[in-house]
């Protein structure tokens, strides 16, 4: 499993400068709060993970996408006050009682019928599709961006986000 949160992008807002709404690589919308090097903060948790006696106890990792869109533009799944429904997912998998589907980079749930969609009107279908296909050609040509992304935080970045995002390269090829 690939580190990539740190290299998660998000759109500018008027706190962060720049025109809003662009998008830019701020781990967890967070550069324009913190208070010291931000490589100094990934490294901090990338050693939380290496600290307990029982790795057996450590939160599982997930990830959705969410923010998938149709060909027409429009998003995938409602967002909102619906991403409970996410949360209930992940909350699931921490209790053993969901799936989640390796893929290349990320561990989503193993199918749309894995979220609860009761009451709305999504296409399960598209949905599944969505959560777990990765989309090759976009990652290729993010790499580069996330490297120089990367290269702001100079030696004090954690080797091991250069090395998670070496073998993510490698897996896309």
């Amino acid at each position: 499993m690939y580190s990539l949160a740190p290299s998660w992008p998000s759109e500018t807002t008027a706190a962060a400068g720049g025109a809003v709404g662009k998008l830019r690589f701020d781990p967890m919308a967070m550069l324009p709060f913190c208070g010291y090097n931000m490589a100094d903060y990934f490294k901090h948790w990338l050693q939380v993970g290496t600290k307990t006696d029982n790795q057996k106890n450590c939160p599982k990792s997930s990830s959705s996408t969410g923010s998938a869109a149709t060909k027409t533009g429009r998003f995938m799944w409602p967002g909102y006050g619906e991403n409970s429904r996410v949360l209930k997912w992940v909350f699931d998998r921490l209790n053993g009682t969901a799936e989640a589907k390796q893929t290349r980079h990320r561990l989503p749930p193993h199918h749309a019928t894995s979220l609860d969609t009761n009451g709305l009107q999504i296409n399960a279908a598209k949905i599944s599709q969505a959560i777990t296909s990765v989309d090759v050609a976009g990652w290729r040509e993010a790499v580069p961006q996330i490297r120089d992304h990367y290269a702001a935080f100079g030696d004090r970045l954690p080797n091991e986000l250069a090395t998670a995002l070496d073998a993510l390269e490698s897996s896309l090829n």
